[in-house]
């Protein structure tokens, strides 16, 4: 089935402009496309949204709070940020409110249309040459969890492999190659960890993961970009 898109932006000449050209895709349909302050998004969750567009440059702070609200719901939809910049802190503080995406609004559609499929897949696709920098943030940052050996030891064998896997760069194609899983138990095993690491993408779980290890080097992100971490 198509997947449901709702594009909530601060200028409404492009959030239709937007939804116009992404209805062209035959995977996606438009479910609504209104202003980021027209109505409280929850009322679309459950109602065939898959995947969420939300402004990223909404003033006070508050794309990061209506984001939070809405990965907290029942059968939340995915959130991407479409943002003027690609501040690493900023695109932390998405992820930490629980979105999945990050785009930048002059980068293309085909880009966009990309990222949409991906986090619609569970995926986390944030701008390649930012990610080295989001991930150092992820481990360093003046809130980590100092329990990260506890919350690692609570995983299961089979998930410890799994982002294992992950971890060492692997695509999630083949972390389920090597370990001789499908593409959906590798996807139920993420699900599941990350709901016990407290942490709502695989990268965050991760950076946990090097961060309990006191590593003092994490990769440049280049392995990241566009795996579908």
């Amino acid at each position: 089935m198509p997947l449901g898109l709702l594009i909530l932006l601060q200028e409404r000449t492009f959030a239709d402009a937007l939804a116009i050209r992404l209805e062209s895709e035959p995977d996606i349909v438009v479910v609504a496309a209104l202003d980021a302050s027209a109505l409280p998004p929850q009322v679309f969750v459950g109602s065939r949204v898959d995947v969420v567009i939300l402004d990223a440059d909404l003033a006070d702070n508050a794309a990061f709070r209506l984001c939070q609200e809405l990965s907290q719901a029942p059968g939340a939809p995915f959130v991407i940020f479409l943002s003027r910049s690609s501040d690493p802190e900023c695109i932390v503080s998405a992820i930490r409110a629980g979105a999945a995406g990050w785009v930048r609004k002059d980068e293309s559609l085909a880009r966009l249309a990309n990222v949409i499929r991906g986090v619609a897949q569970g995926e986390t696709r944030l701008p390649p040459d930012q990610i080295g920098e989001v991930l150092r943030l992820l481990m360093h940052g003046p809130d980590q969890d100092e329990n990260g050996d506890q919350l690692l030891a609570a995983l299961t064998s089979r998930e410890r492999e799994v982002l294992q896997c992950l971890a060492e760069g692997n695509r999630r194609r083949d972390v389920a190659k090597n370990l001789h899983m499908s593409p959906n138990t590798v996807r139920t095993h993420l699900q599941n960890l990350m709901a016990k690491l407290g942490v709502h993408t695989a990268i965050e779980a991760v950076a946990l993961t090097w961060r309990a290890r006191d590593e003092d080097f994490a990769p440049n992100g280049d392995w990241f970009a566009e795996r579908g971490v």
